[in-house]
Formats: C-alpha cells, sequence, structure tokens
C-alpha cells in the first residue's frame, strides 16, 4: 500500500550525524496528509537521534507505515531499521472507544529488548518488550506478551480524526521478530448495574471508564474473581493521561487496593470534576502482598525469573450507592432506638413515683424512735422504721453482729478483730461491714467516689491522642488513596464528610446514650438512698447490701467510653489501634467482677488505685501481645506463667478473705498447711462455697492458658478479653447460684433485665461472630470477608453487633444493680456472704 518515509544518515569524521537521504512515499489512492510537512522536522530529528544511537558508520532506516486496527503485524527490527506504524483514530465526544495494543516478542533472548513508544496527541507512553517487572528483594520478571489501553485524548469537537504512532527500535545487531496488534476494545465504558469480565495480567493491565449519570452522585465499584490468586490491585483513577496501570506505579495516584475474589470502592462525584473515573485493574507480579506463598528463588544478580501464568478473569459492576435520604433514615433509626429506652425508663420512673404517693404517713414514736407505714414500689404494704443515727451506732454492735458468744470465748476485741470474723465458716454481711460510722461514711461517700472521678481522668487522657491518632490515620488514607490502611467492610461502608465508613462511627451511639441513662438511673437510686439517710431510715441504715454507688458511676462511664473509643477505631480498624476498642471493654469487665465483690465484701474491696493499677497491667499486656505476641514462643510462655501465678495469688486473696501475707514464709506456710489438712488428717475444706469458685475458675483459667500457649492466636487482645469475660460470666454465675442456694429471691425487675439480657446477648455474639473484616490476615483476605448491608441499606452485621452489645451490656449493668434489692429489708446479720 504504502513506500513509507525513508531517511538514512551518515556519520561525519568528526562524529556529528548528517542526512544521507530522505524521500516520502506516497500513497496510491490518495496523498500524503497535510500533518506530515509540519512535522517533518521533530521526524527528522526523532530519526537523527535513533540513529546515534547506532555503531559508528552504520546506516538506519526508518519506516513509516500506514497501519489498520484488528490486524496483526508480523515484522523484525534490528538496531539498523526503525517501523513507525501511523493509525487513524476517530474521536468522538459523546462516545469513548478505548485503544488497546497488543504486542508478542518471538525471538527466545532478552539482552536487547525492543522499545515500543506510543504517540498520541496529548500523551506518550513507551514499554519494552520483553517487559521487566521487579517484585520483593529486587527479583527480576519478564514478560514476552505485553497488552496496553491507550487513553482517549479529549476532544471539543463532535467528531475529530487524531493519528497515533507506534514507533518500533531495538539496539539488537541481531533480527528480533514480533507481533503488533492494536484493536478496539469493546464495552470500555461501564454501564450501570451491568456486569462485565475479562482477563488481565501483569503485563496486561485493564482498565476501564465510568461516567456519572444524572441523579447519580456515589456508586461503589465492585471487582470479584473466581480466584485467589494471582493477587491483583483495583484502583480509581482521574480521567487523565498517563493511566498508571503497571504493578509498579498503581499507587501513585487515586484510590487503591489489593484483592484476591473481592474488591469493592466507593467513589463519590464531588471527588471527580470530569464526572468520569477510570476504574483500573492491575495483576501484581507476586502474591505476598494477598497472603500467598512467596516462593524462594535464589538471589543473583540480574537473575531473571520465570513468573508463570499469572491470568486472572476478573468481572466489575459499579453499582449506585445509598442516597443522603438513606443517610436521614439511618441516623433517625439510631436515635429511635436508644431514645425508646428513655422513653421507657421515664415511664417506669413515673410508676414508681406514683406508687410512692400512696403512701400515708402514721406519727407513732417512741424515744426517739419513728415509724410510717406505706408501700415500697412494687405495691407491697411494709411498716417502715427510722431512728437517729446515735442509736443505730449503738445497736449495730449489739445486734447486728452474726458473732454469738458462743462461737467464741468472750474476749474485747471480738467484734473488731478481722483476722477472727473473717475466718469463721459462715459469715454475714454485717461481719464485713463492721467500720465505724465515719470511717464507713468516709468509705461510702470519699473512697468509692474515686472511682468514678479517676476514670473520668483515665478517660480524657487516653481519649485525646486517640482522636488524634485516628484523624492522622484518616488523613494518611484520604491524601494517599490507599484503603489497604484500614479494615472496613468495603461492601457497606458509607462516607460522610472525611469519614470513610459512617455507618460504623454511628452504630457505637447506643454505649454513649445508653451509659448516660444509666447514670441517670444510678444518680436517681443515689438521691433517694440518701435522702433515706437522711431521715434515718431503719432500712436504709441497718438493712440490705450497703449501698455503693462509686462504682456504679465509674461503669457508666466506661459505657460512654466504650462508645467514644470503638467510634474512633471505626474510623480506620486496623490491628495498630485495635486496642483503643479493647481497652475499656478490659475496664467494663473488671468494674463489674469488682461490683459483684463488693456487694458481699464492703469492708475489704479493693481501692480506686489498685484497681486501676491492675486494668493497666492489662491493658499493658494487650499492647505487648499485639506487638509481639504474633507467633512469639517465649512471650506465649512468659504471659501464660504470669496468667496462671496471677490467678494462683487471687484464688488465694479469695479463699482467705484478705488475711494472707506475701513475704518469705509464704512456701514454710504453704507446705504447713498441705501437710496438716491433706496428710496428717484428711479434712476436706472448711469455706466449701469458695473453693467451688476457686476450683472451677482455676481449670477454666489454666485452659485458656493452655489454649494461649498452643495455639498462639493472632488477635491477643481478644484472646484477653476473652479471658476476662470467661472470669466475669463464671463469677456472675456463681453468685446467682449462691443467692439463690441461700434462700434469696430474685424480684420481677431484675428477673426480666436478666432474662432480656441474655437474649440479647446471644443474638449480639451471633453478629459478632460473622467477621465482616479481620486485621488477622491481610486487607486483600479480608476483604474475602465483606459483605453488603442487610439493614436499611445502611448498616452491616458489625452495625447490629453494637446496637445489641450496647444495649446487652446496658441491661447487665440493670442486673448488677437491681439483683438485690429483695434485700433491702433484710438484716444484714441475715445476708450471707459468699
Amino acid at each position: 500500500m504504502t513506500q513509507g518515509i525513508n531517511c538514512q544518515f551518515r556519520r561525519t569524521v568528526s562524529g556529528n550525524m548528517v542526512l544521507r537521504s530522505c524521500w516520502k512515499s506516497r500513497h496510491k489512492n490518495r496523498p500524503a496528509p497535510c500533518w506530515i510537512r509540519p512535522g517533518l522536522i521533530a521526524l527528522l530529528w526523532l530519526c537523527g537521534f535513533s540513529c546515534c544511537s547506532g555503531a559508528v558508520g552504520e546506516t538506519k532506516n526508518v519506516v513509516q507505515k500506514d497501519a489498520e486496527f484488528d490486524v496483526t503485524y508480523n515484522d523484525t527490527v534490528t538496531s539498523e531499521n526503525q517501523t513507525i506504524y501511523a493509525f487513524n483514530h476517530t474521536v468522538s465526544r459523546n462516545k469513548t472507544e478505548g485503544v488497546r495494543v497488543s504486542v508478542d516478542v518471538l525471538s527466545q533472548g532478552f539482552e536487547s529488548p525492543i522499545l515500543f513508544v506510543i504517540r498520541q496527541k496529548q500523551a506518550v507512553l513507551s514499554f519494552q518488550v520483553p517487559l521487566i517487572l521487579r517484585g520483593l528483594y529486587q527479583r527480576k520478571y519478564p514478560y514476552k506478551h505485553v497488552g496496553r489501553t491507550l487513553c482517549q485524548p479529549p476532544t471539543r469537537a463532535a467528531s475529530e480524526s487524531q493519528y497515533f504512532f507506534v514507533d518500533v527500535s531495538t539496539l539488537s545487531n541481531q533480527g528480533t521478530n514480533y507481533q503488533l496488534r492494536v484493536s478496539r476494545v469493546e464495552s470500555f465504558t461501564l454501564q450501570t448495574d451491568t456486569k462485565f469480565s475479562f482477563t488481565a495480567s501483569p503485563s496486561q493491565p485493564q482498565y476501564f471508564k465510568y461516567v456519572f449519570p444524572d441523579g447519580i452522585d456515589t456508586v461503589i465499584v465492585k471487582v470479584n474473581s473466581e480466584m485467589n490468586f494471582p493477587c491483583s490491585v483495583m484502583s480509581i483513577q482521574d480521567i487523565q493521561c498517563p493511566v498508571y496501570d503497571l504493578d509498579n506505579n498503581v499507587a501513585f495516584i487515586g484510590m487503591y487496593q489489593t484483592m484476591t475474589k473481592k474488591g469493592a470502592i466507593t467513589v463519590q462525584r464531588k471527588d471527580f470534576p470530569s464526572n468520569s473515573f477510570y476504574v483500573v485493574i492491575v495483576v501484581k507480579t507476586e502474591d505476598e502482598a494477598c497472603g500467598g506463598p512467596l516462593r524462594f528463588y535464589p538471589l543473583r544478580p540480574d537473575e531473571l525469573i520465570d513468573a508463570g501464568n499469572r491470568s486472572k478473569v476478573l468481572d466489575v459492576m459499579v453499582s449506585p450507592a445509598i442516597n443522603s435520604d438513606i443517610y436521614v433514615i439511618g441516623m433517625l433509626f439510631c436515635l429511635g432506638i436508644f431514645l425508646s429506652f428513655y422513653l421507657l425508663t421515664l415511664l417506669v420512673a413515673c410508676l414508681e413515683n406514683k406508687s410512692s404517693e400512696a403512701v400515708t404517713d402514721s406519727a407513732t414514736s417512741t424515744d426517739n424512735n419513728y415509724g410510717y407505714m406505706g408501700m415500697d414500689k412494687h405495691g407491697h404494704t411494709h411498716i417502715f422504721f427510722y431512728r437517729s443515727l446515735d442509736s443505730v451506732g449503738r445497736s449495730r454492735q449489739e445486734s447486728l453482729s452474726s458473732v454469738e458468744e458462743d462461737d467464741y470465748d468472750t474476749l474485747d476485741d471480738i467484734n473488731s478483730d478481722k483476722n477472727i470474723v473473717r475466718t469463721k465458716k459462715f459469715l454475714c454481711v454485717s461481719d464485713l461491714a463492721r467500720k465505724d460510722k465515719r470511717i464507713l461514711k468516709w468509705s461510702n461517700s470519699s473512697q468509692m467516689s474515686h472511682f468514678s472521678r479517676n476514670i473520668a481522668t483515665i478517660a480524657v487522657f487516653y481519649a485525646l491522642p486517640v482522636v488524634q491518632l485516628v484523624i492522622t490515620y484518616q488523613t494518611v488514607v484520604n491524601v494517599t488513596g490507599n484503603q489497604d490502611i484500614c479494615y472496613y467492610n468495603f461492601l457497606c461502608a458509607h462516607p460522610l464528610g472525611a469519614l470513610s465508613a459512617f455507618n460504623n462511627i454511628l452504630s457505637n451511639l447506643g454505649y454513649v446514650m445508653l451509659g448516660l441513662l444509666f447514670l441517670l438511673i444510678v444518680l436517681k437510686r443515689d438521691i433517694v438512698h440518701n435522702r433515706a439517710l437522711v431521715r434515718n431510715n431503719l432500712n436504709a441504715l441497718e438493712c440490705g447490701i450497703p449501698k455503693h454507688f462509686g462504682l456504679f458511676y465509674a461503669m457508666g462511664t466506661a459505657l460512654m467510653m466504650e462508645g467514644l473509643l470503638s467510634a474512633c477505631y471505626h474510623v480506620c480498624p486496623n490491628y495498630t489501634n485495635f486496642q483503643f476498642d479493647t481497652s475499656f471493654m478490659y475496664m467494663i469487665a473488671g468494674l463489674c467482677m469488682l461490683k459483684l465483690y463488693q456487694k458481699r465484701h464492703p469492708d475489704i474491696n479493693a481501692s480506686a488505685y489498685t484497681a486501676y493499677a491492675c486494668l493497666a497491667v492489662v491493658i499493658f499486656f494487650s499492647v505487648l501481645g499485639v506487638v509481639f505476641g504474633k507467633g512469639n514462643t517465649v512471650f506465649w510462655i512468659v504471659f501464660s506463667v504470669i496468667h496462671i501465678l496471677a490467678t494462683l495469688l487471687l484464688s488465694t486473696q479469695l479463699y482467705y478473705m484478705g488475711r494472707w501475707r506475701l513475704d518469705s514464709g509464704i512456701l514454710r506456710r504453704m507446705v504447713y498447711v498441705i501437710y496438716t489438712d491433706c496428710i496428717r488428717q484428711c479434712s476436706g475444706p472448711m469455706y466449701i462455697d469458695r473453693m467451688v469458685l476457686i476450683v472451677m475458675g482455676n481449670i477454666v483459667n489454666w485452659c485458656l492458658a493452655a489454649y494461649g500457649l498452643i495455639e498462639r492466636p493472632n488477635d491477643f487482645a481478644s484472646y484477653l478479653l476473652a479471658i476476662a469475660i470467661c472470669n466475669l460470666l463464671l463469677y456472675f454465675a456463681f453468685y446467682i447460684i449462691m443467692k439463690l442456694r441461700s434462700g434469696e429471691r430474685i424480684q420481677c425487675l431484675a428477673l426480666v433485665c436478666i432474662l432480656f439480657t441474655a437474649v440479647v446477648w446471644g443474638f449480639a455474639l451471633y453478629f459478632f461472630f460473622q467477621g465482616l473484616s479481620t486485621w488477622q490476615k491481610t486487607p486483600a483476605e479480608s476483604r474475602e470477608h465483606n459483605r453488603d448491608c442487610i439493614l436499611l441499606s445502611f448498616f452491616d452485621d458489625h452495625d447490629i453487633w453494637h446496637f445489641l452489645s450496647s444495649i446487652a451490656m446496658f441491661g447487665s449493668f440493670l442486673v448488677l444493680l437491681t439483683m438485690d434489692d429483695d434485700l433491702d429489708t433484710v438484716q444484714r446479720d441475715k445476708i450471707y456472704v459468699f
């Protein structure tokens, strides 16, 4: 068809390049295009520059050919000739057509690759074949088959003919055979809700264009594959040239994430001024980034490694995301759920106030003793007595102690020596509430309030750097576009402003609202109890479990902080900040166990400073486990030993009610006890109930320690939290059983709370174990667990876990608060300690 343009250059003695001969071929059927003449000087310069690369005295021929689409060109290139293929491409303003260049090198050698330069109107693309891509440790992978898609230059005209050129050259003296084929890409523009399948490889990346339809401002791009490997990368890039579509440059621009079977990115129109974007799919040269195996190769200089077949079949679909109405509905739904608990609490409070209005006072008083007849909050009629604090102080030692004269010799210190009182076989609450009234008042009001004040201080100093850090995380994600930093459920991650997963943050609102509601309930009870003390009410002074509200205030504050820190964690969830989500869960578990113990042991409860110091140690080990625990045998051995020793020390503390000393004589005393109780005479334990709890606790904790040492789970923080929860549930079950065994009863309100909380916990744990993402694996493997939204097209399974777990924890707190209401009219020398 054509003779082309041929230029010959020769090198003079001085080394300068001069034109030897140059002529222009003409088409048989039409003259050469007019654009050739203005570009002749640039073409001659290109010819001269190419010839400069040759050997001295060699002649280089440049041949231009008019080429056509969908035609395979078999040719040979050497250092003496350069071929230019000219393609005429019609570009329409309202129609996008992709153009794809495919090249195969038929020669076996890799010493002198062929250079392909594709010159377009506003872009230049160049690559060599064989294409050398690098992996880890500078491993080199050659690819002889290369396919690249050309970006479409913009045009203002309705239709415009644009030429582009494919220049082929090499420095090899020997001829290298190659095949060149340029074709139009079908379905280059993706359609909404239409799936498109294609094949990609490291040397044959693919990308497609999507244009936002009218009325759609947010879409979600989903890429799926039936194949786990080879590892691939999906990227969202703006419409501009060049398009970064190779493994070594795909992360330079836009948003991107690695994937095995699933990948999803939510794209908003506001981020793309052209109202369109490219979906780029790149297959990586190695699978290590996706959690795959990394084959071992000897690292030798300049060694080329055969990558094998790394083709991957994928499909892509772009679907509309939710609109602003769904956001509003989701927020209203979230608020409505938790505001309903406020309304229910208000209704119960109104019913209690209505019952209290029916109380009729009858003044019957003699010698500072007063009484009145009325109804309690459950509608039962009682006669309530109250008297002055002076008479209470005198009678406390006379009538309420369960220490009988028949049990011990008559000694002056029988009522004050804790070593005598606490070694009784059967203890009552009055035995452990024997402090002087001034000391007892300080213990109730000041010492217990330390829990609430200290946890508020801890919360402030803990939360401020957490907020700063997660804001930095989110900024890095938005600036770099690296969506492998955060482990979202990308199939249900709705952005709002700078937040990538607003739904996961919003669903934590329940912890904050229900924690505040619990604080209000505790405050009401605290006020009622203080008013009863002011009236010198006998029941408030001498009956029931001693009221310590400081731990309840601390629990409510901890629940609110759990919501705040969980929201911070979900701004960018990953393994480095998972402790934000669990730190106050340790606090809650520890405070609940402490409250259970305090109910029956008011005089020997741990101080706020000691309790928080122990919880700080737990969080310290949590951080160490996250950083060093993964697969570290030494760490797990050390932690298991510490876990078992801590269990033994706590068991001793519980069994002997704090009446033991950890000193140099501890081993001697242990041997003596074993000799006298087990060898000299085989006698059972003195405190059978406590021994049952301690044996069960040790079995559970030793099993957990063995599991950790054998399995060494990657998620150490969750493992540590499981230890705390198992111990809490064990102690709570023991408390309920012993309460019923002691003849006490559970009132209707507490029973409803227990049943309701148990059911909610069951459903909550079901959704928790769905596992929509996990930072224990690579980001690509984590996305295999991603699933679509299941509630209002806005909330996923983990959001429902947030809803249910906040309600369940609130219910658990109410159980602790109301469980012993049946003892409010029972004297403390009739309430057993267990």
